[in-house]
This record gives C-alpha cells, sequence and structure tokens, in this order.
C-alpha cells in the first residue's frame, strides 16, 4: 500500500504522521473491494458518512480509494437521482433502509468538489457531472416555500415536509459545493443560486422554520459548519451554546444534558471553530478527543459516557475517524479541505427579493 501523504495531518497534541497514517489505514480497511465505506466492517453504510470518510481519504492522498468510494456512489444511484438511506455493509442490494435522506443525497456535491480541488482531474468532474445534477435535482424537490428542505421521502416516495435544522445547513454547504461544480463546468445553474439564498435566509434568520431539536449540538453548530451564519452572528451563536455542549478535557456533548461525548460533533465542532478563524479552540478540542483513539486500529471510539466512564457504543467507525482527519486537514492548511469549508470560498447564492428582509 502506498504510504499516504501526511504532512497536512501532523498535529501537535493531536496526530504524528504515524498515527495520521495509522487512521488512514483504518479508513482504507472499512473500505470494500467495491468502494463502499461502511461505517465498520459488517455494519451498514449510508451515503453521507460514506462520503465523509471518502473526503478524509483525499485529505491523506488517497485519491485512487476516494475515487473508488465516488464511483460506488453513481453505480448505485437510483433513477430519481436520490440514494436509499442505509445498505447493509456497503451492499446495494441489501438496503435496510428504503427511504431516502435529503441531506445524505445531497452531500456528493461536497465530496466531488473536494476531490477535484484535491486531484485536479477534469475527467472525474465530467464523470460525475451527471450524479451530482440529478441528486441535487431530488433534494430540491423537498424545499418549502419557507427555503426549509424537507428532511426525507418515505420508501414509497411521499415528501416528508418537516425540516431538520442540521440537514439543511448541511445541504446549504452541499448547494455552495455543487454550484461551485457547475461555475468550473460553465454550465449556470440559477434556480440553484436562488435555492441556495432563500435556504441561506431561513437558516440565518427563520428558526421556526425548522424542527426544534435544540438539545442536538449539531444544531448549535452546523449553522456555522455549512455556512450560512457568519461573522458576529457565528461567535454569538458558539459563546452561547458553549457551555451546554463542551465538556473541557473530554470533547462534545451529542445532546445536552447527557453526559455522552462524541468524537464526530467533536471533531465538527473543531472545523466549525477553525471556519471562524479560532483554531487554538479548534486545537483544544481536537485535543480533548484523543482519549477515544483506538490505538490498535487507529480508527475513534463513536462516544463516551463519562460518568461511567465507559465508551458507549462499542464501535469504532470510518467516519469518526474521517471527521477527525477533515479537521486537522483544514488547521494544516490542505488546499481542497479549507476550500469546501471556508466562509469565502464557495458561491453564495442569490436571495430572492422576498427573502431579503428580515
Amino acid at each position: 500500500m502506498t504510504t499516504p501523504r501526511t504532512q497536512h495531518l501532523v498535529l501537535p497534541g493531536v496526530l504524528t504522521a504515524e498515527q495520521a497514517a495509522h487512521t488512514v489505514e483504518g479508513i482504507l480497511a472499512c473500505q470494500r473491494e467495491d468502494g463502499a465505506i461502511p461505517w465498520f466492517r459488517g455494519h451498514h453504510l449510508d451515503p453521507w458518512d460514506h462520503t465523509e470518510a471518502a473526503m478524509a481519504l483525499d485529505a491523506a492522498g488517497e485519491h485512487e480509494a476516494a475515487a473508488r468510494a465516488y464511483d460506488w456512489l453513481v453505480r448505485h444511484q437510483r433513477e430519481d437521482g436520490s440514494w436509499y438511506a442505509a445498505y447493509a455493509d456497503g451492499d446495494a442490494e441489501a438496503p435496510t433502509d428504503r427511504g431516502a435522506e435529503s441531506n445524505f443525497c445531497a452531500y456528493i456535491a461536497v465530496g466531488v468538489w473536494h476531490h477535484y480541488l484535491a486531484t485536479g482531474d477534469d475527467t472525474f468532474l465530467d464523470r460525475m457531472w451527471p450524479a451530482v445534477y440529478a441528486a441535487i435535482e431530488w433534494v430540491l424537490a423537498l424545499q418549502q416555500p419557507g427555503g426549509q428542505i424537507g428532511w426525507k421521502r418515505e420508501e414509497d416516495g411521499t415528501p416528508v415536509t418537516d425540516a431538520l435544522l442540521t440537514g439543511s445547513c448541511s445541504i446549504h454547504q452541499a448547494l455552495r459545493c455543487a454550484l461551485a461544480i457547475a461555475e468550473q463546468r460553465e454550465e449556470p445553474q440559477p434556480d440553484w443560486e436562488l435555492a441556495a439564498g432563500a435556504l441561506g435566509h431561513a437558516i440565518r434568520r427563520h428558526p421556526e422554520r425548522f424542527l426544534d431539536k435544540d438539545r442536538y449540538s449539531m444544531d448549535w453548530y452546523y449553522p456555522v459548519l455549512g455556512g450560512a451564519v457568519t461573522g458576529a452572528d457565528a461567535k454569538s451563536r458558539m459563546e452561547e451554546g458553549w457551555e451546554r455542549f463542551v465538556v473541557p478535557g473530554l470533547g462534545v456533548r451529542c445532546v445536552s444534558p447527557n453526559p455522552w461525548v462524541t468524537g464526530g460533533e467533536s471533531a465538527e465542532l473543531a472545523l466549525a471553530l477553525w471556519v471562524m478563524g479560532e483554531s487554538d479552540r479548534a486545537l483544544e478540542i481536537l485535543k480533548s478527543i484523543q482519549h477515544l483513539r483506538d490505538p490498535e486500529s487507529g480508527l475513534y471510539w463513536t462516544g463516551y459516557v463519562f460518568e461511567d466512564s465507559a465508551v458507549w457504543p462499542q464501535e469504532l467507525t470510518a467516519w469518526t475517524a474521517g471527521a477527525v482527519l477533515l479537521a486537522v486537514a483544514a488547521l494544516g492548511g490542505h488546499e481542497a479541505t479549507c476550500a469546501v469549508f471556508g466562509e469565502d470560498r464557495l458561491p453564495a447564492g442569490l436571495e430572492p427579493d422576498c427573502c431579503t428582509t428580515p
């Protein structure tokens, strides 16, 4: 196996070069020969976490493995542009959740743009464009008049119009990446620009349009991570939730007030802090979760119940490791990762006239 290029994944107090390479090897060990990256071997695959793990491989220079992950998505995209919400161990013939979730389907745009920026491979972008286009069109069919996006379609195709803030924030980032792809291909998509603008406005100004999931830390930091909330508003949002969710020295609670910190949420918070320019705090968060690292596999435990001093659940997931590597890559200046998460590196979308006032 080619040694991963991990110089930008070295972060004092977080990862040495050897540890970074070991974590990349752990993700590669989860990947199937057909390109699928389940949570871990024998567990299910969902399209969002599959893509996050592929992005981590690109951040480590494992471009061929990442490309195989995106080829898996292309081969198994459904005729309507979506993917099932879950597949048994990445087996496309064995979906375990036949619904389809909007943020899962949109995220291919983030991964494809990231891979293109990491490789400069125009042929790859041409090959992926039909899949990205179909996925975004499927997602936008779920957009509501207020700009928010319904979070899923049921197995029979019935749309669910309720919107999740975290999911819509992830879609906001995906739309901006899709617009960047369209711009690179010189194929303007004005409807996508308006959709992104309306969605961003809803996230910033209309919390009532989303289901109330305030107890979840993702709803706290994802408006910043997804690029919808910036500047002073982002800083005040972070300060408002800090003591509620951050457990010093241990990480970030998944749900408040539960005594459970999780690696994925902690790494994503670190990435959101980097987006805001707060690299020092991002570094402290990443240092705080190294107790979740498994030295044997190089992967990370999903979470830790600190009142019981217990790892829970007993699973080492490729996507948790992927989230850690992406946060480290951003702090390390990896160009592609910085570009897809940076505040001002993606098209912003256009707010419709009806959304230019609060």
